[in-house]
């Protein structure tokens, strides 16, 4: 997968319908969220998804990829999301993606870390 590919992926999970998110997500996915219950699976974060408001904007920053073998991706960055009448949101995250079979990806891990501090707006 692309860098492209992968930052288009990474920003419909937070702005796509739940249909994506179940098709992106792992269902054995372990997620650490920054609210209750804080450590979720795949297929929890999906319901949890499915009766949230999406963000309406995304903005990643601070982008990086590592490919540490073949058909593993991580990426690591900085979100900041909106959506109308709330406060954004800011995050440090990371995602691991694990390939399942051509052109099929899947992720199988994901963190986020509210911002300690303003994110730098490049």
């Amino acid at each position: 997968m692309d860098d492209q590919r992968i930052w288009g992926s990474e920003e419909g999970l937070w702005t796509g319908g739940a249909e994506n998110y179940r098709a992106t997500i792992d269902e054995e996915c372990l997620m650490v969220l920054p609210a209750k219950p804080f450590i979720v699976t795949g297929r929890q974060a999906a319901e949890a998804v499915a009766n949230t408001p999406r963000w309406t904007s995304v903005t990643l920053t601070e982008r990086q990829v590592a490919r540490p073998q073949e058909g593993l991706i991580v990426i690591a960055y900085a979100a900041r999301a909106e959506r109308e009448g709330e406060q954004a949101y800011e995050a440090h995250c990371t995602t691991v993606y694990r390939r399942l079979e051509h052109d099929k990806w899947h992720v199988v891990q994901h963190q986020q870390t509210p911002a300690l501090a303003p994110l730098n707006r490049e």
